[in-house]
């Protein structure tokens, strides 16, 4: 993945996947753990964070779930970084009273700073990895909660409820990003039975997220808990935040978007390993023409994917 190539998309390589690197954080209840992908072979690849959602599994919601995309875009090129963040199922007995429960949305993000801060560190620890890294390229992903995470570290601001300050945790090291189902605005039209308990998805400000990001929406995706605004509420990242920004609206997708979160996972809704194929593809390859300006992957795989018969989605940017 050295060179911007049109074909980056056509051959998989076989992955390495090496679990659990442990990074002990000063102030941190538990150690960070994280799980790396990469491709067996290239040089100067790429970086992907990766960052969980909140759902209902015991292990989804954390370094091992998302299979589907880390495999797939990891066979393609990117090394993908996975971490538990404290608000996985798999920590609430350690966690339960630590500062910044439940939600632990500073954590999360800082999770991400953390990993960039030791880069180096990590390279080194999976074997095989050590000097094909390159840490100018690194983007962003996430899903649900975790694309709340990833709007703050691409420079959304946030109204934290306690102190009633806003808060900025931008990573200006994270070239672009990528938003699955994730939440939109707070004010009159958050006004859903889950709204109260978890005020903090509410108090985004997406008007200073200034770094490139596709968002990537369901059509299908009700998020009532939240709101009456309807599956359109998923896409206020882009229509909230200012350009560079492209919209992905997947055609009869919900909040699973097709089973991103794990391999033939029961609580996937609208499960659809075509969509998901797509969507892997379709992510990929705009976070390859991000990382590489001037590459027309991006162009190459909505052509493919979104255009003539059978299109998967609709793509708009500004």
């Amino acid at each position: 993945m050295s060179t911007p190539t049109t074909d980056i998309l056509s051959t998989p390589t076989p992955v390495l996947s090496f679990s659990p690197v442990v990074l002990s954080v000063p102030g941190r209840p538990v150690d960070l753990q994280v799980r790396v992908s990469a491709p067996a072979t290239g040089a100067s690849l790429p970086v992907i964070l990766l960052s969980h959602g909140h759902g209902p599994s015991n292990n989804l919601s954390s370094l091992n779930g998302y299979a589907p995309l880390a495999n797939f875009w990891a066979a393609h090129g990117f090394v993908v970084i996975q971490p538990t963040h404290l608000t996985s199922r798999t920590l609430s007995h350690l966690v339960a009273g630590a500062p910044g429960a439940p939600d632990f949305w500073r954590s999360r993000a800082e999770d991400m700073t953390h990993i960039l801060d030791r880069l180096d560190v990590i390279e080194r620890a999976v074997p095989q990895l050590a000097g094909r890294v390159d840490p100018t390229k690194t983007a962003l992903a996430g899903h649900s909660l975790g694309g709340f995470t990833a709007a703050l570290l691409l420079g959304a601001g946030l109204t934290d409820p306690d102190t009633g300050n806003l808060v900025h945790l931008v990573e200006p090291r994270i070239k672009a990003g990528v938003l699955l189902a994730a939440p939109g605005r707070g004010g009159e039209a958050f006004n859903g039975p889950m709204a109260q308990q978890w005020p903090i998805i509410g108090a985004v400000d997406f008007s200073t997220m200034t770094t490139p990001a596709l968002v990537v929406a369901g059509d299908k995706d009700d998020p009532r808990h939240f709101t009456d605004m309807g599956p359109d509420w998923h896409t206020d990242p882009y229509t909230l935040a200012p350009s560079p920004k492209t919209l992905l609206t997947l055609f009869d997708a919900e909040h699973g978007l097709g089973g991103i979160a794990g391999y033939d996972a029961a609580e996937t809704t609208d499960e659809n390993p075509a969509r998901v194929a797509a969507l892997a593809r379709l992510t990929a390859a705009y976070l390859h023409t991000q990382l590489h300006p001037g590459a027309p992957t991006w162009q190459t795989a909505c052509e493919a994917l979104l255009a003539g018969p059978g299109p998967v989605g609709r793509a708009e940017s500004k």
